[in-house]
């Protein structure tokens, strides 16, 4: 008996995909979009290190995620604009009911928000590409 394994090479990854795609979905409450927008958010940027307070320990305090916060970090000489404070990232933050989902997604995109002001250092001036920033707003917006 001669067997093709062409199929099940294709059909297990396939399937497998699928299922921690169903599994992702309905154990963490993301879809792809909002998966790839955590990471980017939490892994690639980093963005709790400045928009999240943190305990005098040094950890992050959870219940206040991407909520806004003092930065302790000062550059070692000054730069013009340094912020002092990290907005509230989260849709009930006054940045995100100015700008709104649009709004946010094109400063991500353009470094410059919807009046054409850039980022105020030391938030990084990002150019990403749009299916990026639609992903870190699905993600942002998923945070309650």
């Amino acid at each position: 008996m001669a067997y093709t394994m062409r199929k099940s090479r294709l059909a297990l990854p396939a399937a497998l995909g699928a299922g921690l795609a169903v599994f992702a979905l309905f154990a963490f409450g993301q879809d792809d979009k909002t998966a790839r927008g955590k990471y980017l958010v939490e892994e690639v940027a980093r963005c709790q290190d400045c928009h999240t307070p943190k305990m005098d320990n040094g950890s992050f305090i959870k219940s206040q995620w991407m909520k806004g916060a003092t930065i302790n970090l000062m550059p070692a000489a000054p730069v013009a604009g340094w912020r002092s404070a990290a907005p509230d990232i989260t849709p009930a933050g006054a940045l995100w009911k100015r700008w709104g989902d649009d709004g946010m997604t094109a400063f991500l995109e353009t470094g410059k928000s919807p009046r054409g002001g850039k980022a105020g250092a030391p938030m990084p001036a990002y150019t990403l590409k749009r299916e990026d920033a639609a992903a870190i707003v699905a993600f942002l917006k998923s945070i309650q």
